[in-house]
């Protein structure tokens, strides 16, 4: 039997799906192959919480004492949304006591969750992306050049970020500086993006039988103007798996989401957002950490692949290992 940690918490906005996406893996951990435990990160404090008990982990090898014994831990699956594992700050810790983990390394996690760097990444691989400006905390908005270089309507949203918290959709200059600073409440840099107009699609990604393989796509129909927070965790979108897109198109978002994580070096379980507007597909956002909550979209398209969840995390334990 192999020891999983679970990791979750954080410091972030998604501190909460966090819990939920944790809760979700170890209610479906293999009971024959695994034992998992949740780690609790947060404010730099790590706790093990063992019978609803939480019991202080030791940094220095990542263990924790029960009944004056020590248990070790054989892998950590992430379920931490945000800072400090999406970002990679967390990956090196790993990395030096030599302990495997399901999400992408350090450095490819600090590339994709800083938005700026990713879609420049991305458009330098030659894929798609919507035409963006920079604002960095302390510069001059200039709502007019904004307005006249991306068009409006057009969304203002934090750099580093997810699950939509602190993104606007603007659709008149007067609304622009405050959308900055709505956005600077959670980062320091802001991206600003022309508005894509389009059929909002997501699809998941991973290494089945040993192969880059996509799920089933999904279309987020959303009841607000955009699929903010309150549209992905409180009901307020309506997701269709598969999408209602012809075959051709299913067939061409499928391939480009396994060509980037297999270009961008992703790892485990991921999930990439795109708009198609006029027939081309828009790359909105790569999540390395995806939620994995009953109402995430990841377990979704898993089931209407006809794979368990318990299936979809042994596999990705399988495919991360050792390897």
């Amino acid at each position: 039997m192999k020891e999983i940690a679970i990791i979750t918490g954080g410091d972030s906005a998604e501190y909460e799906i966090s819990i939920q996406s944790a809760n979700v893996v170890l209610r479906n951990l293999d009971s024959e192959k695994y034992v998992g435990t949740i780690i609790h990160v947060k404010n730099g404090k790590w706790t093990a919480i063992i019978n609803g008990s939480h019991h202080k982990i030791n940094k220095e090898d990542f263990t924790v004492e029960i009944n004056s014994k020590k248990r070790y831990f054989d892998y950590v699956f992430m379920a931490l949304h945000g800072p400090p594992a999406e970002n990679g700050k967390i990956q090196p810790y790993f990395d030096d006591l030599k302990i495997q983990y399901s999400s992408c390394n350090s450095k490819v996690s600090a590339l994709t969750f800083n938005k700026i760097e990713c879609n420049k990444k991305l458009t330098e691989l030659g894929f798609n992306c919507a035409r963006s400006l920079h604002y960095k905390k302390g510069d001059i908005i200039n709502p007019k050049n904004i307005s006249m270089t991306l068009g409006l309507p057009c969304f203002i949203k934090p750099n580093q970020g997810g699950s939509s918290f602190g993104i606007s959709k603007v659709n008149s200059e007067s609304e622009i500086e405050d959308s900055i600073n709505n956005a600077l409440i959670h980062d320091d840099m802001v991206l600003m993006e022309q508005f894509i107009d389009g059929v909002e699609l997501s699809c998941g990604v991973t290494i089945q039988e040993g192969e880059i393989k996509a799920f089933p796509i999904t279309e987020i129909v959303s009841q607000n103007d955009f699929f903010d927070y309150k549209a992905k965790y409180e009901g307020l979108s309506e997701e269709i798996t598969p999408a209602r897109i012809s075959k051709n198109q299913t067939k061409e978002v499928q391939q480009i989401s396994q060509q980037i994580y297999k270009k961008m070096n992703l790892r485990g379980i991921c999930r990439i957002d795109f708009i198609i507007m006029n027939n081309i597909p828009y790359i909105i956002e790569i999540n390395t950490i995806p939620g994995l909550s009953e109402e995430s979209i990841i377990p979704k398209q898993a089931k209407k692949a006809g794979i368990s969840l318990i299936q979809l995390f042994d596999r990705c334990i399988e495919n991360t290992l050792n390897k």
